[in-house]
């Protein structure tokens, strides 16, 4: 068994791309699910995983490339993790997407529905992403040109992304096209700066070393915070590079270290310290203003949001006299944009700051009638806390990848609001929720966006109705 897992099968067709982006193909009656691979591939595929109905596995070999494939225009594909589907044109990506979701909704939810409105693209498929975190490395990964030209790698620190599936590997980031180029000139600035200055560079597998992660956000209004994680103490290098990044950038508006000495590289739990400006950054979306500090969550594509909320502000359809309710609101941003069309709106998040950043977004917009709670929304949202603010008159949820928790999928059962606005980052567990809920609610519409070019991943919005 052993032998067989990593076996080889040679000449295998491409015929379609799946969930999670993988090609899918047939051989000798059995599915076989194919990492970067598309349809009309011919590939030698090295499987790595095989179960009784299907195999894993990834392109040992390229037989013959795809019509459909395209040259990526990043010099880090294929060893970075992320935008996987550069090889696919805009255009092939946006259909394939579409098929995702209809996908997920037909064979993992098998849900009624009449139609999948066609999908909403993003008229920036580049510097799109407004937040990007790099991680710092004595680590280097080495590319595979350089391993089979045996060249002697001198410099092993790399400040960049996780090599897929190899956490303690990081690809040596020098240009990237998913924010402003202005992010590339103060992370390589960062880079040459510490490498000059004799910085170490972490070790992620002792958890040792200064540099640690580098966070940059910026705001479609011109505004920048930029935030080191240093997981070591060392006063005063610390000061020199904060300094360094003062004088050097002062488009930095907003400024931030903190000393991370947890195993892990959240945040959320840590004191983050401000070194200059504000605490935080604005951005815009229509002429609402959001205060965006260093812990909060923000839709990563600023573009794109402004279309994703006018979806649920569509499928909303308010009259003026309807009690809102916003489960996972982070800071408030589809709260705020609904206020102004309803009588009251109630958001429930976990996150502290986030809430606090919240409230200062809706006291600046004048808009009174949001109530913000902190709190796990399964433990929050009962019929109990239903009683104290409210009855729902609209749900609307935006929950993480992993979806509803039973326990809050059991609770909209039995609070049972009329409507509800369901947007999801990941359409295979909407439509495992939306199951749950299939026998009190029907399916009205279905409205995919999406928000990251060159990804698989999808955003997707759903309009419930009770029976």
């Amino acid at each position: 068994m052993g032998r067989r897992k990593n076996r080889i099968i040679e000449s295998v067709e491409v015929v379609d791309i799946v969930t999670k982006g993988k090609g899918l193909a047939r051989k000798d009656g059995k599915v076989i699910f194919i990492e970067n691979a598309i349809p009309g591939d011919v590939v030698d595929v090295r499987i790595q995983k095989k179960k009784k109905d299907y195999s894993m596995g990834y392109v040992y070999k390229m037989i013959k490339p795809s019509p459909q494939r395209i040259k990526p225009f990043c010099e880090h594909f294929g060893n970075c993790g992320g935008c996987k589907w550069q090889y696919l044109s805009y255009e092939q990506q946006l259909k394939y997407k579409e098929k995702i979701v209809h996908e997920a909704f037909t064979r993992v939810g098998k849900l009624s529905f009449e139609e999948i409105l066609p999908i909403l693209g993003s008229e920036k498929s580049q510097y799109y992403r407004n937040k990007m975190e790099y991680t710092f490395s004595n680590s280097r990964w080495i590319l595979p040109e350089e391993a089979e030209a045996g060249i002697e790698i001198v410099e092993r620190n790399a400040l960049g992304f996780h090599v897929p599936k190899l956490f303690s590997k990081i690809v040596d980031i020098h240009e990237c096209f998913l924010q402003d180029d202005f992010a590339n000139t103060i992370r390589n600035a960062v880079r040459t700066f510490a490498l000059e200055n004799d910085y170490s560079f972490y070790d992620i597998l002792n958890h040792q070393g200064l540099l640690r992660n580098l966070l940059i956000r910026n705001s479609l209004i011109g505004e920048w915070m930029v935030i080191v994680s240093f997981g070591e103490k060392d006063e005063s290098k610390t000061e020199q590079l904060m300094e360094y990044l003062d004088k050097t950038f002062p488009q930095i508006t907003s400024l931030h270290y903190v000393v991370n000495l947890k195993k892990n590289d959240t945040l959320f739990d840590q004191n983050i310290i401000c070194w200059k400006g504000k605490g935080y950054i604005d951005e815009y979306l229509e002429e609402l203003k959001f205060k965006i500090s260093p812990k909060s969550f923000f839709q990563t594509n600023p573009y794109q949001a402004v279309k994703l909320y006018d979806v649920v502000r569509r499928f909303a359809n308010l009259q003026g006299d309807e009690t809102v309710y916003d489960l996972y609101t982070g800071t408030g941003s589809i709260a705020q944009f609904l206020a102004r069309y309803c009588k009251k709106v109630v958001g429930v998040e976990e996150v502290a700051d986030a809430i606090k950043d919240a409230r200062y977004n809706a006291k600046e917009n004048k808009l009174d009638n949001c109530h913000f709670v902190v709190g796990d929304v399964k433990n929050e949202f009962n019929p109990q806390f239903v009683q104290k603010h409210g009855a729902v008159d609209l749900l609307i949820t935006d929950p993480p990848r992993a979806g509803l928790h039973e326990t809050v999928v059991q609770n909209i059962l039995t609070i049972a609001p009329p409507r509800i606005v369901y947007v999801s980052c990941n359409p295979a567990t909407q439509a495992r929720d939306l199951k749950l809920m299939e026998e009190q609610y029907r399916i009205v519409n279905i409205q995919p966006v999406d928000m990251f070019p060159h990804t698989y991943h999808i955003e997707n919005v759903v309009l419930l109705e009770k029976r």
